[in-house]
């Protein structure tokens, strides 16, 4: 069966499939890493197809050269699937190889091995099967199929597919991995060639498929990637994923979008917002979600999607465009974000799409609502304010001997007061909408600062001061009272609602016989504290109870709404002033009504550690 033969045609097969072996057993300790196991079936399907040629060219029987030409082919069929899931997994792009496209790919394979392994049905592989021994060897010549055709076409563009990955690697991260991805795209080319050129027939013996021999440059090639370049101990993928974190870790919404609209791609905090995730947002339109024209496209005049407003983005420029706001719904809450659209535009400079970025813009929004409403009612109270005063300094002056004298002159000192009162609280608004640092902060000594101006103001009202786990007047005593805050933010707060208790009493209480000023300024701390940074659940809670008229729903809607608009109005920046001074320190505030009479107001400040 065996006959004398030249060497060289039978050792170029087996040094190509021995140096596949080697290959595979040299990286078989880094399986596990990105590609490794991919380039392991490529070494598999390449052994396969060199050792079963090479034996073939040693073996005359006719059924047993048959069963080797089946195993030749089922290496060349699964040589270029491997090598493809190697290129996509290497260079970053493990995700395609878990698609419904790779599938596929797998799936030809798959199709292809039953067809070359049921030939003898079909002959859809080959036909005419004989011997045409050459240079001594046992070659053999046979009428190719359709499926052979297509088999060697689709593993040509699979490997061609794969090289182009290779190289645009090689492209993209410039001398980082130049040596291996450039050695690893050269590898196939010469088999690749031989391949082809043996399946058109070309060259002066086409009976002799030099593929296999060509392998060994082959191998030399992926030998240097291995060892000199060190492959597999860096590669791609950590430069793809950190280009994929730069997008995905980023806190903003970022969405792109094709050049119809529809989105291609989100991260997760675009996820989050929008309550969709990208395998269900993924080529639906932008307005399933958002409520948000995007610019025209080339060639396109004035807006799209019914934007009228101008304000779409040129075609003709690259630059952001920002947008006016847009308010979502999200899990934290009503959130505002910015919107700011970019063209997406190729190497060529093509326009292919838009990115779409959404920049929570909630505090600013704050900042702005603020300034709007302080604008409002400073207007408005002074404007009032200031028409009393003038009306009745014009009244005084002609009416000095009036018996309404005393009144008036009463009722100017008290809106002069008011005044004043009104320019003090604008001044503590501005201090709040300016930036401050927090600092390690005593809440216990505060309050103990408010209540004693408090009661030194109005000697009259009665203050009382209640402290959970500490006396009145030891300055902390047991309890860590301290907390990083912004002091000026927080004493806001406490004043403002003590002074409101104080000074909105009408003398018709229920605490004491007189129906006096009685105000209850009480203390606590809830939670435990972390190990550092915020404590998870620990807050200072402070409660102020009144026994006087209660707060005006208006006064409270208003400032819960976050608008004050001409028809309700606050009387004045006190609740605005706690609102706000609130937000600075991250405490929530609650208007509640107290039994018999009054309104108990609860402020819950965090616990911050890190001091």
């Amino acid at each position: 069966m065996f006959d004398a033969v030249p060497a060289w045609p039978v050792v170029g097969s087996f040094a190509g499939g021995a140096g596949a072996v080697l290959l595979a057993w040299a990286i078989r300790e880094r399986r596990g890493r990105p590609g490794v196991d991919w380039f392991l079936a490529v070494f598999a399907a390449q052994a396969t197809w060199c050792f079963a040629y090479g034996t073939g060219l040693l073996v005359a029987d006719p059924a047993l050269r048959a069963l080797l030409e089946t195993a030749t082919w089922l290496g060349i069929i699964w040589t270029g699937v491997a090598f493809l899931g190697f290129a996509l997994e290497y260079t970053g792009r493990s995700d395609v190889v878990r698609s419904r496209l790779f599938a596929t790919i797998v799936g030809f394979g798959l199709l292809s091995t039953l067809l070359l392994v049921t030939n003898s049905l079909h002959g859809a592989f080959w036909t005419d099967f004989g011997r045409d021994p050459v240079f001594g060897v046992e070659t053999v010549s046979y009428a190719l199929g359709p499926w052979a055709y297509l088999t060697v076409a689709a593993e040509t563009v699979l490997v061609a597919s794969a090289v182009f990955l290779l190289v645009d690697t090689l492209l993209s991260y410039g001398p980082l991995y130049r040596r291996e991805s450039a050695a690893v795209a050269l590898s196939p080319i010469p088999p690749g060639f031989a391949l082809v050129a043996w399946a058109l027939e070309l060259g002066p013996v086409p009976q002799l498929q030099l593929a296999p021999l060509l392998f060994v440059p082959h191998v030399l090639l992926d030998a240097y990637a291995f060892n000199r370049a060190e492959m597999f101990e860096r590669n791609p993928t950590t430069s793809r994923a950190a280009e994929r974190t730069a997008i995905d870790d980023l806190r903003d919404p970022i969405l792109a979008l094709a050049l119809d609209r529809r989105v291609v791609r989100l991260n997760p905090a675009a996820e989050a917002i929008l309550g969709v995730d990208a395998e269900t947002a993924r080529d639906r339109p932008l307005a399933d979600f958002l409520d948000l024209p995007v610019g025209a496209d080339e060639g396109e005049t004035g807006a799209s999607d019914g934007d009228d407003s101008g304000d779409s983005a040129d075609p003709g420029s690259d630059e952001s465009v920002s947008r006016e706001t847009v308010e979502i719904d999200a899990a934290a809450g009503r959130r505002t974000y910015a919107v700011s659209v970019s063209r997406l535009t190729d190497p060529n400079e093509t326009h292919v799409g838009y990115t779409v970025v959404l920049s929570d813009v909630t505090e600013r929004e704050r900042r702005r609502q603020q300034l709007e409403v302080l604008n409002r009612i400073l207007r408005h109270n002074l404007r009032n304010d200031a028409g009393v005063v003038h009306g009745y300094g014009e009244i005084l002056r002609d009416r000095l001997d009036d018996p309404e004298l005393v009144r008036m002159a009463d009722a100017v000192e008290r809106r002069a007061g008011a005044l004043a009162a009104l320019g003090e609280k604008a001044g503590t608004v501005e201090r709040l909408l300016a930036d401050g640092d927090p600092e390690p902060t005593d809440v216990h000594g505060l309050l103990d600062a408010v209540v004693a101006d408090a009661r030194e103001r109005d000697d009259a009202a009665t203050v009382e001061l209640d402290v959970a786990g500490a006396a009145a007047t030891d300055g902390g005593g047991e309890v860590d009272w301290t907390t990083r805050v912004r002091p000026d933010a927080l004493r806001a707060v406490v004043e403002n609602t003590v002074k409101n208790a104080v000074d909105h009493h009408d003398g018709e209480g229920v605490e004491r016989e007189d129906g006096g000023t009685w105000v209850r300024v009480s203390l606590r701390r809830e939670g435990a504290r972390g190990d550092g940074g915020a404590a998870d659940d620990a807050r200072y809670v402070l409660t102020v109870e009144d026994d006087g008229p209660g707060i005006p729903d208006h006064e409270v809607e208003a400032v819960e709404s976050g608008r004050e608009t001409a028809l309700e109005h606050g009387s004045g920046l006190g609740l605005w002033v706690v609102a706000w001074g609130a937000a600075a320190v991250g405490a929530d505030v609650e208007y509640a009504d107290r039994e018999p009479r009054g309104t108990r107001v609860t402020v819950s400040v965090p616990v911050v550690d890190d001091l």
